[in-house]
């Protein structure tokens, strides 16, 4: 082992040892020099083993935060063997990806027959041309409640802070909104 390899462990060692004596606070500084250090190694590792960016970078975000997690409840009982710690992780974690792989493989090829493939409905674009000229006929108060509720997802209560109306109100605009609504699609008049 090198001078330089033999720093970068014992700077390693000394970071790994800042977070688990920080305990039950934290050290930001320790964890993410320790992360800048050593998630790039663990990336490379998950290349060459899973051979996908997206699976090494899922790897690196899962064993970085098992050693953090590690280091700040004390578990790890030699902090200058951190590298070897780290590497056994992502060891563990390719060898269960692997095995639900196969798992997941075996089923398929077992019940994978059975499995009726989803028929995806074609679009009724009837039906959409005729929600859109219902919501055009709306009012725009209506309308902007309707897609502040439904497609913003916003809670009333917000919806009434931000167009400055009561609570009981936004419940009412929206509720005669979806009644005008209904009776235009299905066209009951």
């Amino acid at each position: 082992m090198s001078n330089l390899e033999r720093d970068q462990q014992s700077y390693d060692t000394v970071l790994a040892q800042r977070v688990m004596q920080a305990a039950p606070d934290i050290d930001p500084e320790a964890e993410a020099e320790l992360y800048r250090r050593l998630a790039p190694r663990v990336r490379l590792y998950g290349l060459r083993h899973l051979r996908s960016e997206a699976a090494a970078a899922d790897l690196m975000q899962q064993v970085m935060l098992m050693m953090i997690e590690r280091l700040r409840a004390g578990l790890l009982r030699e902090p200058e063997r951190l590298a070897s710690f780290v590497f056994g992780i992502c060891r563990l974690v390719v060898l269960d990806l692997r095995r639900g792989h196969t798992r997941r493989q075996r089923l398929l090829d077992t019940y994978g027959d059975a499995l009726q493939p989803l028929q995806a409905e074609p679009p009724d674009h009837a039906g959409y041309t005729r929600l859109a000229h219902c919501l055009e006929i709306l009012s725009e108060r209506e309308r902007t409640v309707l897609i502040l509720t439904f497609y913003d997802t916003m809670p009333a209560a917000e919806l009434a802070r931000d167009l400055d109306l009561s609570l009981a109100n936004v419940r009412v605009i929206r509720h005669r909104a979806l009644e005008r609504l209904r009776t235009c699609v299905t066209g009951e008049a």
